[in-house]
């Protein structure tokens, strides 16, 4: 009765269940119902819900999981047959579509131990299946998906995260923590008032059971940042970016260009093989701010914008660069490209955190000068030495010099 209820209460507040569907005060409600205690305070409750249900059905949804987006709330046993789902609308919130599979953490597949990054539950995509959910969304807004992945038997396991008429296929060959699980972003622009978020696994394996664990899909509503008068660049300071899950330690992975026709980290472009990590101040060391990115596979990750300039002008680009006091030890160095000027950074990490400050002087050749930064080598982390990591980048200025002094 009280999975019922909780069931009940997130049917009905939707985006909102994270504040409205805590089980401790839901069992609490339904002891009073039940009891016909505190009658006056239940219907108050009651009519709360209620009034959200309204409200649900025409507003957006908020920042944040999807509803059941860390599926701990899972099938019926008499809809399972093993861990295999066995109807479409078993799992509460979700659809799915092909051999998807209930993973609780600690399974075991054969010698592998199966572990969930949050909470108990988490769901396995055979061939060639989806899983999906349709959500209320502003019309031309920009949206950012953020999920956790972590590849199992296959060795070169893809994703493909889509609202249409966008989609993505999203390589997961590349092992960035040593967990076994990351967090990857996907963007979005919204062309109707609602929008259906849609996780398959194009792979045909041998082992039909073999795909992708996916945990924890949440959303994030993003917001095109301007240039202004302190800032030709937009988002210089990464402030505008994908959700990053309050309760995870390995940031989010932002995927290259080519994966991806809107940007999860608005201005910016990902000009690279590899993806970039998009860091927060709550689990590393940033700079300034709150919000920085790692570059976390040398010449393979590299980030990039196109400003506008003045043929003929002087500017100067200043940026930051650090370490994210994750264990991140070593000689770095990032490489910063403005039209034909280049400058190398030198950075000795002692993987605890710190940042130097440099600057970038050119003259405009052309209206559109592209700003790009890579790392010049690959690095990993001292404490575990199977974890990608590498410089930080963060607090990019583009700013025009008015009485500019002879070029050295």
């Amino acid at each position: 009765m009280m999975r019922a209820f909780i069931e009940l209460c997130m049917h009905i507040t939707g985006p909102l269940h994270t504040q409205f569907c805590n089980p401790n005060q839901l069992y609490l409600l339904l002891l009073s119902l039940m009891y016909r205690k505190s009658i006056m305070e239940s219907a108050t409750v009651l009519s709360v819900l209620l009034l959200l249900a309204t409200i649900h059905t025409a507003a957006a949804v908020a920042d944040g999981l999807l509803w059941n987006g860390n599926f701990e709330l899972g099938p019926k046993p008499a809809d399972m047959k093993g861990t295999e789902v066995l109807k479409h609308d078993a799992i509460p919130g979700w659809t799915i579509f092909g051999f998807v599979e209930y993973i609780k953490s600690g399974q075991k597949q054969g010698d592998m131990l199966l572990v969930v990054p949050e909470g108990a539950y988490a769901v396995r995509l055979g061939n060639e299946a989806t899983i999906e959910q349709t959500i209320n969304v502003t019309k031309g807004m920009y949206y950012s998906i953020t999920f956790s992945a972590a590849r199992t038997c296959a060795q070169e396991e893809t994703l493909n995260v889509s609202v249409a008429p966008d989609f993505g296929v999203l390589p997961m060959q590349t092992l960035y923590s040593s967990s076994g699980w990351d967090s990857y972003a996907w963007a979005f622009q919204a062309e109707y008032d609602n929008a259906t978020i849609k996780l398959h696994n194009p792979g045909v394996e041998e082992d039909p059971a073999c795909g992708p664990l996916i945990d924890s899909i949440a959303i994030k509503a993003l917001y095109p940042p301007r240039p202004s008068r302190e800032n030709i660049l937009k988002n210089g300071g990464f402030e505008e970016g994908p959700y990053i899950f309050p309760n995870t330690s390995w940031g989010v992975l932002v995927p290259p260009n080519i994966e991806d026709d809107h940007s999860p980290l608005p201005a910016w472009m990902v000009e690279s093989l590899k993806a970039v990590k998009y860091i927060d101040s709550a689990h590393f060391s940033v700079p300034q701010g709150r919000q920085a990115v790692e570059l976390v596979a040398g010449k393979e990750s590299a980030i990039a914008q196109v400003a506008r300039t003045v043929v003929g002008k002087t500017y100067q680009l200043f940026f930051t660069v650090g370490d994210a006091s994750n264990s991140c030890e070593g000689s770095m160095v990032v490489e910063a490209f403005a039209n034909r000027e280049t400058l190398k950074v030198p950075y000795e990490s002692k993987g605890k955190g710190g940042y130097k400050r440099a600057v970038l002087r050119f003259v405009a050749t052309s209206t559109r000068t592209r700003i790009m930064f890579y790392s010049t080598f690959y690095t990993m982390r001292s404490d575990d030495f199977s974890s990608l990591c590498g410089p930080v980048i963060d607090d990019v200025k583009l700013l025009s010099v008015r009485k500019p002094r002879k070029l050295a």
